[in-house]
């Protein structure tokens, strides 16, 4: 190579070094905006970015549900379902959302649930949802089935489903609620109440006998106080009545023998106290009845343990003292347990001492004349004095 030629080598290379790659500062050609999203429906355009938002803040989804929320075709995301709203049967809305069983993790619900406008059922159990429940949830003019159960959700009752005119069906048990429940919830037009599982503690209301509701569960809260004599005009239509592990005490009413409708009726774990009714004889239905870890004393009522259905009888961990030949023939079905109780011919029943401490004790229970009375006819127990055709109100 000449000397010219590697001089020009050198003077090019030195060039570039100097002035760069003028390509490097060729501006990027701008990329064009994507079209916006059409949905099919205005009302859908408004909850849109309510869910992006929502899907935003959850936490955790194993189950990968959110990756189907994207797109404009809201009604085909998993959890999400599309019908025409009552106010407009031509247009299109999210109608209803069922989360149930997603294992989903978000902070809150506030800014999701209360912003759906035309949301008429709302499922979400079994999730790990946490916080307060927004009062505007009462603005939902559409709502009638709200199901948050099994989660996470803490502090005082929701009030704001007070406001819900159209709701009919609650379920919050299995999360975190504490303090009271109002009264006025008892006489909501509610056909299911499911309540159990949290850590409710307050008085049996009052006013329960004016409820309407065909199911409720109280069990697993710290419900105190007696059950209420007027409770069959509220639960006379209930095939579960389920009060177990909570904090009742006094004596049972003579009025549970109304509940003609149940199959279960489970009180056990509680403070109850006094005889069994004979009245509950009359609960043709019944296949469960649970006492145990109460306070009960006195004999097991015969016309009791003479019904037809009965499947499994616990009076145990209480304080009977007799036992008649039916109940005896229960205990040795396998239906009838009567462990931890003070009867002296039973195997695995209270020491002597367990016994007389507690029989020390004064024990009186009000309208005590109430409870050998039979309120129906059963041709092996009633006396004509006591046998009556159709059901009616204590007579005392």
């Amino acid at each position: 190579m000449s000397c010219i030629s590697i001089i020009l080598a050198i003077v090019t290379f030195n060039t570039i070094l100097i002035l760069g790659d003028k390509s490097s500062n060729i501006p990027p050609v701008p990329q064009p905006t994507p079209p916006p999203l059409l949905l099919v429906d205005q009302r859908l355009s408004v909850v849109f970015p309510v869910i992006q938002k929502f899907k935003n803040i959850i936490t955790s989804d194993p189950l990968g549900v959110t990756k189907t929320w994207t797109g404009s075709d809201i009604c085909k995301y998993r959890g999400f379902y599309c019908d025409n709203p009552p106010d407009n049967k031509t247009a299109i809305a999210l109608a209803s959302i069922d989360f149930n069983g997603f294992q989903l993790s978000a902070p809150s619900l506030d800014g999701f649930l209360d912003q759906l406008p035309d949301i008429a059922l709302f499922h979400a159990n079994s999730n790990f949802f946490t916080g307060t429940i927004s009062p505007n949830i009462a603005k939902l003019p559409y709502l009638y089935e709200l199901d948050i159960s099994n989660n996470l959700f803490s502090g005082s009752f929701p009030n704001a489903i007070l406001g819900m005119n159209s709701l009919n069906f609650l379920d919050i048990r299995f999360n975190l609620f504490a303090g009271s429940v109002p009264p006025q919830l008892f006489t909501k037009d509610l056909d299911i109440l499911f309540l159990n599982n949290n850590n409710f503690m307050q008085r049996l209301p009052d006013n329960l006998e004016k409820s309407h509701i065909i199911l409720l569960t109280l069990a697993n809260n710290k419900f105190f106080g007696p059950i209420p004599r007027g409770i069959y005009k509220a639960l006379s239509a209930l095939t579960e009545v389920l009060f177990l592990n909570n904090l009742l005490s006094g004596c049972l009413p003579y009025e549970l023998g109304f509940l003609k409708e149940a199959i279960v009726f489970d009180a056990g774990n509680n403070r109850l106290t006094g005889p069994i009714p004979f009245s509950l004889g009359c609960l043709g239905k019944l296949e469960v009845l649970n006492f145990a870890g109460n306070y009960l004393y006195g004999m097991v009522p015969e016309v009791v343990c003479a019904l037809g259905n009965l499947a499994n009888l616990s009076l145990s961990d209480n304080y009977f003292i007799h036992v008649g030949p039916i109940c005896r023939g229960l205990i040795k079905k396998g239906v009838l347990d009567l462990r931890k109780n003070c009867i002296p011919d039973l195997p695995f029943q209270r020491t002597v001492f367990e016994c007389a401490a507690f029989f020390a004790q004064p024990r009186h229970c009000p309208y005590m004349p109430t409870h050998r009375f039979l309120p129906c006819w059963l041709p092996h127990f009633s006396s004509p004095s006591s046998a009556l055709r159709e059901m009616a109100p204590s007579p005392y």
